[in-house]
């Protein structure tokens, strides 16, 4: 997984004004069909501008609320915001991932905020390990961004994004709960794996010290699920799980879910879900999302019976 080092090219530092002799990047910033990096001053607008579809914009407003908390290098990433004058109307986040949030529906302008964010990109060039978000404004970002960057590993061009804000139509699996960190070492390898089914490659292949920090302060947070059975040889495994990969504005975005292959087709992904949504709703957040690959038709209709509904879909491209 790329690893995300804030760029800081002449005249555009996030947490600052651009420093005596820097050329400025972007000469035509004044003008309304261009965006800009933001600054620290710049975030309340912008998380009103996420604040318009929460569900959608989850992952934009954990980093933005981070980068609010204790500034840019702390959320490892940019915040760039549409048009460079006058009130924010869109903001993207460039991070590990790169995150649009373009939250009116006139297409002539969505089309000039996509442009516009592309160019942003273009200047900065790719540091992102993907592009996610709604399905228009990604594959609209790859559209113009691959003309000028490496060709993508995969496009997953539909993907439902779905959420619940009731309690599960299901039933909880009751032996489902929060890891505790003396568990890293059980959990860091269902999630090696989960990892290498989805993506195609593992995260820990080339040292993977990034991916396993990740885990550990998932778990730290309480946002960690498991489910944890005895293997053939007695010992403890994880047999199911799922994290909490962003939780902001109300919601909170499940991610990494898995069960183990010898316990597949038994129901453990709904009933485990369940669980995980009803412990969410009751400590973190009243609304719960995922978005899922629209081709792994069982997933989606897991989700369904346990009370999920589309709200929206999504794209993500892979680098």
């Amino acid at each position: 997984m790329a690893r995300w080092r804030t760029p800081v090219p002449a005249g555009a530092r996030p947490d600052g004004p651009a420093q005596p002799g820097e050329q400025d990047i972007l000469p035509h910033r004044d003008r309304p069909d261009v965006a800009r990096p933001l600054t620290r001053g710049d975030l309340a607008q912008a998380l009103r501008v996420c604040a318009v579809d929460p569900v959608s914009s989850v992952l934009a407003t954990a980093r933005l609320e981070i980068a609010a908390r204790a500034g840019f290098g702390a959320a490892s990433g940019q915040a760039w915001g549409f048009p460079a004058v006058g009130k924010l109307e869109a903001v993207c986040w460039a991070g590990a991932n790169l995150v649009p949030v373009i939250p009116f529906a006139d297409p002539a302008r969505r089309a000039q905020a996509v442009a516009a964010f592309a160019e942003l990109a273009r200047v900065h060039g790719r540091r992102s390990s993907s592009i996610v978000g709604e399905q228009w404004a990604a594959l609209g970002l790859w559209e113009h961004l691959s003309l000028h960057w490496p060709p993508a590993r995969d496009v997953r061009a539909d993907q439902p994004s779905m959420a619940i804000g009731t309690a599960p139509s299901l039933a909880p699996e009751p032996t489902v709960r929060r890891s505790v960190p003396a568990e890293l070492g059980l959990v860091l390898p269902a999630c090696v794996r989960m990892f290498t089914e989805e993506v195609g490659y593992s995260p820990v292949a080339s040292g993977g010290s990034a991916y396993a920090e990740r885990v550990r302060a998932l778990i730290t947070e309480g946002r960690s699920f498991v489910r944890v059975v005895s293997d053939d040889g007695g010992r403890p495994a994880v047999g199911f799980k799922a994290e909490l990969g962003a939780v902001a504005g109300g919601v909170a975005q499940v991610q990494g879910v898995w069960v183990e292959p010898a316990f597949r087709g038994r129901g453990w992904s709904e009933s485990g879900m369940a669980a995980v949504v009803a412990a969410t709703r009751a400590s973190i957040a009243p609304v719960v999302s995922l978005y899922v690959n629209a081709y792994n038709e069982r997933a989606v209709a897991a989700y369904r019976r346990v009370g999920f509904e589309q709200v929206g879909t999504f794209a993500t491209v892979l680098f």
